[in-house]
């Protein structure tokens, strides 16, 4: 024989030649390639699979867009470029991509080297049986209430002693390897939700859909409480949790919600059985992470009760890390919750909790939980406390020390971090509740140049914000369709409830101080339209009138 190859391409190519002469499967020829080229050229499961099938990046991506296409779906933008991040392991593919690129391979995803289960809730797999054994005859050929071993099967032949059968249909209660994990119901829930809004249909909220999520809460609290994983999926895991914080504000809420708790969930089934105690630590980490940035999602969609049982829940995963800055993190995070629709005395106490628990050491939290004090202290000082705005612009003072000593990755993260954009619209809301209206609006100002226009929470709060600050200047009109003008540019399925109720309270401030007016009913006719919000919170097309001083 002539020398051994020495490039993964022809390595892969002999494996394969020698693979199909003995009759091997696809999967069994990809499971050798990866075994002898991982070590050599750390060749991924998802490419050991293309190399298997001897195709280039170009066919698989056809294949996909193929696929796309019978389904009725808009061309993906999944290129050779991305395909190939994924097989060198730079990125993760998310829940549809992967679900297709499953189909084009026909295995499940653990076989591409993705511990999760495929969002269609179906097998892929291809499975080898003795084509020689005998079947069993007669009605004992399965047991009561067992579908027939081949139902809905295609037999491919392979060698004389055995066929390929290829699962047409494969239900949770047929399922086998991956699939025999635990899948409970308000997984297919969220899945069955982000299939809807991956098709493009209007998904409403209902008490099923978060009756699944606060089910899915409850276990993580459970095996939080009561773990098998490698160092390399924790890191993947990880990644995909950070970027999750990157992509916050840019996703709408409800989309967003069903990506993180469908993670959230394959985060609790690894918590299941206890790890070793540096992985499990890591594990708790990533579960605190998901759980906060769960309750953040909900305080954007309304629920203040989920919102802060999600942030219960983070606050049990954060104590297992015995990381003080995480739980300062997530206390801080939890301020906002009343900061926004309750108690700014509560928001008070939040905020001085998690400066106590960050300390003196420059973090997140630390710079964080001064901006959210003086915030607090803004709206106590609009409501007539007169010791609350010297306080105010003491916290802001703090807090601006704490954040110029942040290192890059931590003023880089709208989630996880504290950015310059968010800190500077922090002060701008200060101002405006002490009635600085000058310095709020330039505060306010700055910030808008700052955000991104994908930030949309945010940078829509900051107008609103700047509506605020007109109102408070007793410039009417201006305030109105500032606020109009920042829902109404809004897309629907970005129209949250922390946004529509932030307005509301801007129309309720102007009626009780002026009366009704034709630009008024225009203004709360405009903020009537279409809102992603949660059932369980009312909110009347108009409220009635709240004197300024029990505005929050």
């Amino acid at each position: 024989m002539s020398d051994p190859p020495r490039k993964e391409t022809d390595i892969a190519r002999r494996i394969r030649a020698y693979g199909l002469a003995r009759g091997r499967s696809p999967v069994e020829i990809a499971h050798e390639i990866h075994d002898q080229c991982g070590p050599l050229f750390g060749t991924s499961m998802v490419k050991a699979h293309r190399l298997a099938h001897g195709v280039a990046l170009s066919d698989i991506v056809a294949q996909v867009r193929a696929l796309f296409e019978v389904d009725g779906k808009p061309a993906p933008k999944l290129g050779e470029t991305l395909l190939s991040a994924y097989e060198s392991g730079y990125k993760r593919p998310g829940p549809e991509y992967l679900h297709y690129l499953c189909a084009v391979y026909r295995v499940e995803p653990d076989k591409l080297g993705y511990q999760s289960p495929c969002i269609c809730g179906r097998g892929h797999a291809v499975r080898l049986v003795d084509a020689t054994a005998p079947l069993p005859e007669g009605p004992d050929r399965r047991g009561p209430g067992e579908p027939d071993a081949l139902e809905g099967a295609v037999l491919v032949p392979g060698d004389r002693h055995r066929m390929t059968v290829i699962e047409q249909q494969r239900g949770p209660d047929r399922a086998e390897g991956p699939l025999s994990i635990d899948v409970g119901e308000e997984d297919i829930v969220l899945r069955r939700t982000l299939l809807q809004l991956l098709a493009g249909a209007g998904v409403a909220l209902d008490g099923q859909f978060l009756g699944a999520v606060d089910n899915l809460r409850r276990k993580m609290d459970d095996t939080l409480v009561s773990a098998t994983v490698s160092p390399t999926m924790l890191d993947q895991w990880e990644e995909t949790t950070l970027g999750y914080g990157q992509q916050y504000q840019a996703t709408p809420s409800l989309r967003m919600l069903c990506d993180v708790l469908l993670d959230f969930s394959e985060v609790r089934r690894m918590c299941d059985k206890r790890q070793p105690v540096e992985l499990q630590e890591r594990l708790c980490r990533i579960a605190a992470q998901l759980s906060g940035l769960s309750g953040l999602i909900m305080i954007n969609l309304g629920d203040h009760r989920l919102a802060r049982s999600f942030f219960r829940t983070a606050r049990t995963a954060a104590d297992e890390t015995a990381d003080r800055k995480l739980r300062a993190w997530v206390t801080v995070r939890e301020a906002l919750v009343p900061m926004y629709y309750g108690d700014p005395r509560e928001a008070l106490h939040l905020a001085r909790k998690a400066q106590d628990l960050a300390g003196r050491t420059p973090s997140v939290a630390a710079a964080m939980a001064p901006a959210v004090e003086a915030r607090a202290l803004g709206m106590l000082a609009l409501r007539g406390r007169g010791d609350a705005a010297p306080s105010a612009r003491r916290a802001l003072v703090r807090g601006r020390a704490v954040f110029d000593q942040l290192s890059r990755d931590d003023t880089g993260d709208l989630a996880f971090g504290f950015t310059d954009r968010q800190m500077t619209f922090y002060e701008g809301d200060t101002f405006t509740n002490l009635g600085d209206h000058r310095a709020g609006d330039e505060a306010l100002s700055r910030a808008l140049t700052l955000y991104a226009p994908t930030d949309r929470v945010d940078l829509t709060l900051v107008r609103l914000d700047r509506a605020a600050c007109r109102l408070h200047a007793g410039h009417i009109d201006a305030a109105l369709a500032t606020a109009r003008e920042a829902i109404e540019e809004l897309p629907t399925e970005h129209r949250s409830d922390i946004l529509v109720h932030r307005a509301r309270q801007i129309g309720a401030t102007v009626r009780a101080k002026y009366g009704d007016s034709p630009m008024l009913r225009d203004f709360y006719e405009a903020l009537s339209g279409p809102s992603v919000t949660s059932p369980t919170k009312a909110s009347p097309p108009a409220p009635p009138a709240v004197p300024p001083s029990e505005q929050v």
